[in-house]
């Protein structure tokens, strides 16, 4: 366990999927916050919700899983997030993603620029800057982080190419699955060859060390400076797709934060990310025991 003094701050929407059997808290930053402290390390979710009955909800069930909602600010005017989702016959899910809402008015305080400050690890995407009030905060914030993750989340109609340029030049660690690779290679003008050659561009353009290459039933890839390493899924009955990136990258962290071995840190990522996509949900129920016992048996 890590000590009480380390933590890890995560920025940007929190909101309620609506699935056609009920509504689950979520959004991806909020779903990495939700494994990250499953993996027994301290994580402050920094986002706003309404001042309604949905804000008081999430409110209280993210206090139930022993979350602070210290940095979560209320919104007196535009409502808490929500989500459509649907999930299709493969179990891959599509959203609907309802614009003007809190998380796109978060405010920058000065608590926020302490908190940040002292953070061991700061957590973003790309769709919480959609809208200038929060990517403003977004912006302003990257200048305090000390290792800054950038997850990219692209969700159209929310992809403003400029926006992720600066956002990767920003970046100390990226995480992007294939189709991102080859829509960022795009923004830039270069023709996608192989996950070698891109990786490396995209490290040398932006001067980024790290490069998480996430492939789905395909494993996934870690680009440190020169050297990369590859690793094969785990093989699961999937219950749903829904948050397995967001639970990589909270595992991908949870070991990433020791400075444990490349093949440690994404012995994690892929387990975590397996074991979730195994349960229903992005945030499902269930203790620590239970994930290392399923890591240890793959």
């Amino acid at each position: 366990m890590v000590n009480d003094i380390s933590y890890v701050v995560c920025f940007g929407e929190v909101l309620w999927d609506i699935f056609p059997e009920g509504s689950r808290a979520g959004g991806a930053p909020f779903n990495a916050a939700y494994n990250i402290h499953k993996m027994g390390i301290n994580a402050k979710m920094l986002s706003r919700i309404g001042n309604d009955e949905l804000g008081k909800k999430l409110t209280d069930q993210i206090k139930s899983w022993g979350i602070t909602t210290d940095f979560i600010q209320v919104d007196e005017k535009h409502p808490t997030s929500t989500v459509i989702a649907k999930i299709d016959e493969h179990n891959e899910a599509t959203y609907e993603i309802i614009n003007n809402v809190a998380w796109d008015y978060i405010e920058l305080l000065q608590e926020h620029k302490d908190l940040v400050s002292n953070a061991d690890v700061f957590v973003f995407g790309s769709l919480s800057a959609r809208n200038p009030k929060t990517k403003e905060t977004l912006l302003q914030l990257l200048d305090y982080a000390k290792l800054k993750i950038f997850d990219v989340n692209f969700r159209p109609p929310f992809i403003d190419i400029e926006l992720v340029k600066t956002l990767l030049e920003k970046a100390d660690i990226v995480k992007m699955n294939k189709a991102e690779m080859r829509q960022i290679m795009m923004f830039l003008g270069e023709e996608y060859k192989s996950e070698d050659e891109s990786a490396a561009f995209i490290q040398n353009h932006f001067k980024i060390n790290e490069i998480i290459l996430t492939k789905g039933s395909k494993g996934a890839r870690y680009f440190v400076g020169n050297k990369n390493y590859g690793f094969n899924a785990i093989p699961i009955t999937i219950a749903d797709t829904v948050g397995s990136g967001d639970a990589f990258l909270s595992g991908f962290i949870s070991k990433r934060i020791k400075n444990e071995s490349p093949e440690e840190i994404m012995k994690q990522a892929i387990s975590l990310g397996a074991f979730i996509t195994s349960k229903s949900g992005a945030c499902p129920d269930y203790e620590y025991s239970e994930f290392v016992a399923f890591r240890n048996s793959h």
